[in-house]
């Protein structure tokens, strides 16, 4: 029950070849991961729209969190530090925003364009704890590197 990373990734740069539009492409995104990952039980993004601010982008799953403030729970923190942020358990982490009451983990990667500006945090949450690892991180970061590049 892996990723089959090679497959993901073909699909996505195929699917999202020659488009800019940052909100296109988060859309596509969301949609192939979350069928492309066992353990994503959410995935989406969201959007820097304001200085320290976040909003809700494209997603796939359950209701998410319409803001969330840099200063706030593991995607603030992404977007706050520009690290990819791994917690394995989400109750251990200070501060959390619980969106969903089932989430136990949670992957947040800053989705930077090609001329470094920061259009937003792809947060992936499961309902399994520690489901993802660390070539979840090395695989995402260079998928959003890819497809981001260009975008505006």
């Amino acid at each position: 029950m892996g990723v089959d990373y090679d497959g993901l990734r073909s699909a996505v740069l195929s699917l999202t070849e020659g488009e800019s539009d940052a909100v296109a492409l988060m859309a596509t995104v969301a949609c192939e991961v979350h069928h492309g990952h066992p353990f994503s039980d959410w995935t989406g993004f969201y959007r820097v729209v304001a200085p320290e601010l976040l909003k809700i982008g494209p997603y796939q799953g359950g209701h998410g969190c319409l803001v969330i403030p840099f200063s706030r729970g593991v995607c603030g923190a992404c977007a706050r530090t520009g690290k990819v942020m791994n917690v394995p358990d989400v109750d251990a982490f200070p501060d959390h925003i619980a969106c969903a009451s089932s989430t136990r983990s949670e992957l947040v990667l800053p989705v930077w364009n090609g001329a470094g500006v920061l259009l937003g945090v792809f947060d992936l949450d499961s309902n399994t704890p520690a489901a993802f690892t660390a070539a979840d991180e090395a695989f995402f970061t260079a998928l959003l590197a890819d497809v981001f590049r260009d975008a505006a």
